[in-house]
């Protein structure tokens, strides 16, 4: 246990419980304990394997490379249909999480074999998300827009096509661009400051 990951568990108002099981059950499996984005993240030679979170309906285990997982109990669930690698388990209380544990664990140990044999998860190209037509426009219609966002990280382009996309209507859409546009001109990603 690293005392620095401590001020989680003994603050959490939800999940209390649940969250100490989960951490015991990871340690079992030898994993080193950190804290990143401000969660119990559990690493296995510096690479992140799982992390334990906790939402208002659930607490979750969260595989970083749960896609590459069997899932031969089918209890994986990928969040969105935008989350490529990413998969959790879910939890709605103390006695489930009992019950799981050796199943857990045999997904906590093959989360271990997938990063001791460096496997990594073939993700989407950024020209395989969907461009709005709304963002296209603007982009033939401004070379320096276009030169801007080509300059940003995939990650930050992916972002930006996401949020565009989600808007249903085109107006919004349109709003959306104009209102970031300002940030890709200056390199910046969508939540960038």
């Amino acid at each position: 246990m690293n005392p620095k990951v401590d001020p989680f568990f003994n603050h959490a108002k939800n999940w209390r419980e649940e969250f100490e099981e989960l951490r015991t059950i990871v340690l079992e499996c030898g994993l080193e304990e950190g804290l990143k984005w401000g969660k119990p993240c559990y690493t296995f030679q510096g690479n992140n394997v799982v992390l334990i979170h906790g939402f208002k309906e659930y607490c979750a285990l969260l595989f970083h490379k749960g896609a590459l997982l069997n899932d031969t109990d089918e209890i994986l669930i990928q969040q969105t249909e935008n989350v490529q690698s990413a998969r959790q388990i879910r939890f709605t209380g103390l006695k489930e999480i009992k019950a799981q544990k050796e199943i857990l664990k045999n997904y906590i140990y093959e989360a271990i074999e997938v990063e001791r044999a460096g496997l990594k998860v073939k993700m989407k190209k950024t020209s395989e998300f969907e461009m709005p037509a709304e963002f296209e426009k603007k982009l033939e219609e401004s070379p320096e827009l276009k030169e801007a966002f080509e300059g940003l990280t995939p990650g930050r382009q992916r972002g930006y096509l996401l949020y565009f996309a989600q808007a249903k209507q085109s107006k919004t859409r349109e709003s959306r661009i104009e209102k970031y546009r300002p940030h890709i001109l200056e390199g910046k990603g969508l939540n960038d400051t």
